[in-house]
């Protein structure tokens, strides 16, 4: 029956996070420390992370298949993360468990808050900054025959970069409820690039976290292991059925939606701190 329920909760996982770029891991870490409070943050945040990679590696390869990656962005953002992602691997161990919530549910409803008032900026209008003063600019067409201009400034990217590398593990979050904002919101990216290209990103990302923490040892147990099959059962097509509704959604919906489940998800985690 426990089987079950995590394919389950695997496939929404792997729905919602990948439909809003983020991995999926603000859904799960929540749902593991109310479900299985026995974990420590060590073990809550490597079953995580391990999912986030299996979601974040199948969500991936679908929107490759839409053209909506941005590689060239992807790549050097992508490198910047490593260094943090193992430094947060390697941390996290020492946090203490009501530390841990109290920390979590306070990011989920400040990034929550900021969502909802940049979201209604966006709808207004959107004015592509000009390619100078260091800004790059990228033309990409995707497989619909829609084409993104932008610009954005690579030494602001590389920056958040390192510090979503550094939260990812740390939280067991994936990085994407932060990477997609910032994109979006500091980096001006279109938000299905946004989306897509953060995917890609935390592919990498998490993927080095979990390389890190199976030589740590923290894959040892069977119980483990079990539950991170369970979920990645549910992942891989949960994220397939994510990037195809990307498509059909409008993208300040896709913004909205990923503000309220941060709202709630938060509140609750904080509620589950002081209790």
């Amino acid at each position: 029956m426990e089987s079950a329920i995590l394919v389950i909760a695997g496939f929404i996982i792997g729905t919602f996070g990948t439909l809003i770029g983020a991995g999926g891991g603000f859904i799960l870490v929540p749902l593991l420390l109310i479900f299985y409070p026995q974990l420590g943050p060590e073990l809550t945040t490597a079953i995580s992370i391990a999912v986030v990679s299996v979601n974040a590696i199948s969500g991936t390869a679908a929107y490759a298949r839409s053209g909506r990656i941005d590689y060239k962005a992807g790549l050097v953002f992508a490198a910047y993360t490593i260094p943090g992602s193992i430094l947060g691997v390697l941390t996290v161990q020492y946090i203490p468990k009501q530390l841990f919530n109290i920390v979590f549910g306070i990011l989920l409803l400040a990034l929550s808050i900021y969502l909802f008032l940049k979201n209604k900026k966006m709808k207004v209008g959107f004015e592509m900054p000009s390619p100078t003063h260091g800004r790059k600019q990228h033309n990409i067409t995707d497989k619909e025959g829609i084409t993104y201009k932008y610009c954005y400034n690579q030494t602001y990217g590389n920056i958040i970069s390192v510090v979503v590398g550094y939260i990812s593990p740390l939280l067991g979050i994936g990085g994407g409820i932060i990477h997609v904002p910032a994109m979006v919101n500091w980096l001006k990216f279109p938000v299905r690039i946004a989306t897509a290209t953060s995917h890609f990103i935390l592919a990498v990302m998490a993927t080095v976290s979990v390389i890190t923490h199976a030589v740590n040892g923290t894959y040892e147990n069977q119980e483990t292991v079990h539950m991170i099959l369970f979920l990645a059962i549910g992942v891989v097509p949960g994220a397939q059925l994510g990037a195809m509704l990307s498509h059909k959604i409008k993208s300040h919906v896709i913004l909205q939606v990923l503000a309220g489940c941060l709202v709630i998800v938060g509140i609750r985690i904080l509620i589950c701190s002081f209790y």
